[in-house]
């Protein structure tokens, strides 16, 4: 009797530890390219070997009442090559619940949810660059974000943060706290259209950011497995007098003639008054494709070009070609 009552014990123990066992996932992704830039005073090259947003992550969830779940995600950044860092880089951690009827809530370190309208950017590697030419989301220490429930089935996701300044002011100075917010919707109902509208305040920059995007998937509508994409973004900085003013769009062709899936893709950025300077404009085209060994092995090369101008400055002029291989976990 004893023994019986041992072996349950530990089969009851077994099932609650396989129950909390976090999911363990991330990728490796690294690329070799030939980068030439010509800045106006010197003409220079390099070959480099890259890790491209390399990461490691543990996520999970554990039931608390019959409506409620804790959820959790630990992710870190791990530099391959290691020649920015050799330690693990946080990316968004955080701990928090879901909640059949009001939704997620997650606490720590989370991407904006200005990201969550980032459904146009089709290229990545060297050019999975959006921050260097117009204001970008990023992640935000001590913040909560909020994931709302779907309602009866209305195909969009709405997302909200709150950003803490955790400084200690005085009562006087209570203005001069830096606390920050954002809202993002975007509407997917599966038939190949999508669209997205973010805002944020002193989240990813001093000063307000309101972005839009859409896409299209004309494989959904027509013989052409071509997807098209636009983004327009303003980000309006409290210290400068202009708004800077973003353009992203792409297009990515899906191929049928190769033994395994495969697509290129083309994509234009243009941002005006970058960073609120009048007349720091920037351009980028680049092409580039992909071919899946596998779904998560896949093959990448991709060409890039793109020019800065700043007032007072020489052009900056910027050249590249790589490719590699990214592997999922």
């Amino acid at each position: 009797m004893k023994k019986l009552l041992l072996a349950t014990a530990i089969a009851a123990l077994s099932v609650s530890a396989a129950q909390a066992a976090p999911t363990i996932y991330g990728k490796a992704f690294v690329t070799m390219d030939y980068v030439n830039v010509d800045d106006g005073n010197e003409d220079s090259d390099s070959v480099q070997i890259n890790s491209n947003s390399s990461r490691i992550g543990f996520k999970g969830s554990e039931a608390m009442t019959a409506n409620t779940d804790v959820i959790y995600q630990l992710e870190y950044g791990i530099d391959i090559d290691a020649d920015d860092s050799r330690t693990f880089a946080s990316r968004d951690t955080y701990l928090g619940f879901a909640n059949k009827d009001f939704g997620q809530f997650r606490f720590g370190r989370n991407q904006s949810t200005t990201d969550y309208v980032n459904n146009v950017l089709v290229s990545d590697a060297y050019f999975d660059n959006l921050g260097n030419f117009m204001a970008d989301s990023g992640r935000v220490d001590n913040s909560v974000v909020w994931l709302a429930p779907k309602y009866q089935g209305l195909p969009l996701q709405i997302a909200a943060m709150y950003a803490a300044d955790e400084s200690f002011v005085g009562e006087d100075e209570e203005e001069n706290r830096d606390n920050g917010f954002g809202v993002s919707a975007m509407f997917d109902q599966g038939t190949g259209f999508t669209a997205g509208l973010a805002y944020d305040k002193d989240v990813n920059i001093a000063g307000d950011i309101i972005r839009g995007s859409a896409t299209v998937d004309l494989g959904k509508y027509m013989a052409a497995p071509v997807t098209l994409g636009a983004l327009y973004q303003v980000a309006d900085y409290d210290n400068t007098s202009e708004d800077e003013k973003g353009l992203l769009v792409s297009a990515a062709l899906g191929l049928s003639n190769f033994a395994k899936p495969a697509s290129i893709y083309a994509q234009y950025n243009n941002t005006s008054d970058r960073g609120g300077v009048e007349n720091a404009d920037a351009d980028q085209i680049v092409v580039g494709g992909r071919y899946f060994y596998k779904e998560n092995m896949i093959a990448h090369a991709y060409v890039g070009a793109n020019t800065i101008e700043e007032p007072g400055f020489d052009d900056r002029d910027e050249f590249a070609i790589g490719g590699g291989l990214e592997y999922l976990f």
